[in-house]
């Protein structure tokens, strides 16, 4: 038999991520005066984000060790439903708009995040399809933009 503690383990990497030691990489959200620092942990983001991944390989290391990567055209409530997805498997769409999931859907396609992305697709579909319907052209044409959808 099996035992699975996903919970637990979910929760530890929750609490990695709010610790400020042993990062070793510093994602820069948004623009001035909307952006925030994240820390984070290579080895996460490398083996969760094909995206990162990638970013990863080619990013320059400062003199204490730590790459920086640049993410401009991500909110930050974006980036914060992200990253604890990332690091807990963990999504909260409660209270959120379905124009802001779709656009978090974007957001997850483009860091290659496939399992989000499907996520959000289905819940788009079985929780607002009145409002996938009043916004057919904008989610037609990101259809075509987007071969992931």
């Amino acid at each position: 038999m099996t035992a699975k503690f996903f919970e637990k383990l979910s929760n530890n990497y929750l609490e990695l991520l709010e610790d400020k030691d042993d990062f070793n990489v510093i994602i820069k959200i948004g623009e001035a005066p909307n952006d925030k620092v994240f820390q984070a942990h290579s080895a996460i983001l490398k083996h969760r984000s094909l995206y990162f991944h990638n970013e990863l390989k080619i990013a320059d290391k400062d003199k204490n060790n730590i790459k920086t990567i640049n993410l401009k055209n991500i909110s930050i409530q974006q980036f914060e439903i992200i990253i604890k997805y990332i690091y807990g498997g963990i999504v909260l769409l409660e209270n959120l708009d379905a124009s802001f999931i779709f656009e978090l859907m974007i957001v997850a396609c483009e860091l290659i995040l496939e399992e989000l992305v499907k996520y959000l697709e289905i819940f788009l579909i079985e929780s607002n399809a009145h409002w996938l319907r009043l916004h057919f052209n904008r989610i037609y044409q990101e259809s075509f933009q987007n071969k992931t959808f």
